[in-house]
């Protein structure tokens, strides 16, 4: 299986991404060391805030495209997360 996720940080900025190993890659995203220079090493730390499975990687990849199009943090927050705005606190 597959998800889509979206992470969300301190200042409410948005990551969207795919992977087959969803805890190995929201731990990767959060990493604190400088290689490479990732813009989510440096825009972290990471909230998982929003997941959606799928059954190939093809669908998911199919699917992050589509929400990355949208370009659109409001987008998000209201279709995704269904309004509310997620916090550390959630």
């Amino acid at each position: 299986m597959f998800q889509v996720y979206v992470l969300q940080n301190g200042r409410g900025k948005y990551y969207v991404g795919h992977s087959g190993d969803l805890r190995t890659r929201v731990d990767s995203h959060n990493r604190v060391d400088k290689l490479r220079g990732k813009f989510t090493r440096k825009a972290g730390p990471w909230e998982l805030v929003w997941t959606e499975e799928h059954s190939t990687r093809a669908s998911a990849m199919a699917r992050e495209r589509q929400i990355k199009a949208m370009k659109s943090a409001r987008w998000i927050r209201e279709q995704l997360l269904g309004g509310r705005v997620p916090t550390s606190r959630d």
